[in-house]
This record gives structure tokens, C-alpha cells and sequence, in this order.
């Protein structure tokens, strides 16, 4: 009975035991799985990739990579865009970036609008918002090009010589905009426009189409288009903008069809906001 009663006892801390080593060796796959999930998704941040390219950025095998892009489509949180394409980040990831306010709620809702611009015009795509008297660059997608235009990301731009800015001043309280006028206005290029009567004439046209061009006003031989984000009362939140180098951008012939391209991308992002 006792040496019964000890192989027993012997037993059942053997099945704990494996028990506890199985429930350890889940933990450590479930908390791999997810680090490398979130190493898939940093690398679809930068744009578009195929597995193999993804299976590079991240050192994984490319069937580890292919089974995890699998299970994020499922969850919605990044998107194929045919069968054997290239994954992007979807919508799924943007319902959880949602949540988060400020900035860095607008760039992560922000992205896949700049990576769409990116694809369908072909030049360098971003989001500014308003600090004070100048514009910030909060995010920026380059195009993929030989020649490559100045990341602006991270830098401040007055409001008056970009086209994210006029489009804040086009939408400012009167006041406000007097006395943004009524202070020295600096000038970048021998195209800045400083007059402040102009400059009204200028809004007014921006509030009418919805975007506003600038073309070599803050940085010499770059032009640039931008559009408004609105905020749940109407306020502008945020731009979105496309800029390239003036000699290929833009088009002269598709200036309106740019901006109109442009606004309707700013307002898919405003109604995701509201």
C-alpha cells in the first residue's frame, strides 16, 4: 500500500511537472509569434512588400513570414493586394490606432492615404499640422525615384509660403488671420508671396476649390499641393500633400485633376477621424 501510494505521488508530479514545462513552452511561442508579428507589421509601415521582401527586412524564413502575413489578413490588420501581390497595412491596425490621440493618432491614420498617393501620383507624399505660425511635418512617404526630393519630416515650414498652411489660414477665424498678417512675414524664395492683400485674395481661392498649389514659394525648384483634414466641428486638423521637383510636378495639364485627387483622399481620412 505505501509503495503504491508513493508511485502514485511519483505519478502526479510527473504530469504536473509536464504539465508546467508545456504551459511554458506555449507562453514562449505565443510571446515569439507576437514579437514577430510586430516586426512584419514595422516592416509594411515603410509601404508595400512581397514576401520575400518582408522575409529579408525581418530575418525570418519566408514560410514563418508567409503563415503570420496569413494570420494579420485575417485580423484585417494588413491587405493583399492580389493573390501572390504585395501585403500593406489595412484598415484593422488603423481601428486600433483610433484609440490613440494626438499626432501620432493622425500619422497612423494618415499612412496608407500617403502610401496610396504615393502609388497613384508618384511623387513624395505627407501630413503637416499647424504649430503656432508655422506648419509640421509629421510624416513623410518617399517615392521610390532616381531623383529624390528632401524628406521635410520632423521640420516647420510658415504658414504662409506651403500650401498646408494657406489651407490653415483659408480656414482661420478672422482675427486670428489679421494677426498673422499684421506680424513680418518671411520670405524663402524670390517667389514667396508676403502681401498680405494677395495673400487674402489667394485664401479665398483655397476655400473655394478645397486645395491649394505652391509652386517654388518655400524651397527653391519644388512644387507642392496639398489638401485640408477636417476635424469632427469643421476645424482643420490636419494636411495631407504631394510634393515633387518642379521640373516633372506637376503635370500642367492635371493640376485640377491632382488637387481634386488630393481632397477626395482628405476627406476618406476625415471621415475616418469622425
Amino acid at each position: 500500500m505505501h509503495a503504491d501510494s508513493n508511485g502514485s505521488t511519483s505519478c502526479f508530479r510527473q504530469l504536473f511537472h509536464d504539465v508546467a514545462h508545456s504551459r511554458r513552452r506555449f507562453r514562449v511561442a505565443v510571446v515569439q509569434s507576437v514579437h514577430r508579428a510586430f516586426s512584419i507589421l514595422r516592416a509594411l509601415a515603410s509601404g508595400p512588400l512581397g514576401v520575400t521582401e518582408v522575409s529579408d527586412r525581418v530575418g525570418l524564413p519566408k514560410s514563418t513570414v508567409a503563415r503570420l502575413l496569413a494570420a494579420l489578413e485575417e485580423e484585417g490588420a494588413v491587405r493583399q493586394e492580389h493573390a501572390g501581390g504585395r501585403y500593406s497595412l489595412d484598415d484593422g491596425i488603423l481601428d486600433l490606432a483610433a484609440e490613440i490621440s494626438g499626432d501620432r493618432n493622425l500619422v497612423a491614420v494618415a499612412r496608407p492615404h500617403l502610401l496610396d498617393l504615393v502609388d497613384s501620383i508618384g511623387e513624395t507624399s505627407g501630413i503637416g499640422v499647424r504649430d503656432g505660425r508655422e506648419i509640421y511635418y509629421a510624416d513623410h512617404v518617399v517615392v521610390d525615384s532616381q531623383v529624390q526630393v528632401r524628406n521635410w519630416t520632423g521640420e516647420y515650414a510658415p504658414l504662409h509660403l506651403v500650401p498646408s498652411g494657406l489651407l490653415v489660414l483659408a480656414h482661420m477665424k478672422s482675427d486670428d488671420l489679421d494677426a498673422y498678417l499684421d506680424q513680418s512675414l518671411e520670405i524663402a524664395t524670390p517667389r514667396s508671396e508676403v502681401d498680405p492683400t494677395r495673400i487674402r485674395q489667394r485664401l479665398g481661392e483655397v476655400r473655394r476649390v478645397g486645395y491649394c498649389w505652391v509652386y517654388q514659394e518655400f524651397a527653391d525648384g519644388l512644387n507642392s499641393v496639398a489638401a485640408p483634414v477636417f476635424g469632427a466641428s469643421g476645424e482643420v486638423i490636419a494636411a495631407l500633400h504631394v510634393h515633387g521637383p518642379a521640373y516633372r510636378f506637376p503635370d500642367p495639364e492635371r493640376t485640377h485633376d491632382l488637387g481634386i485627387q488630393l481632397a477626395a483622399a482628405c476627406d476618406r481620412m476625415s471621415r475616418q477621424l469622425n
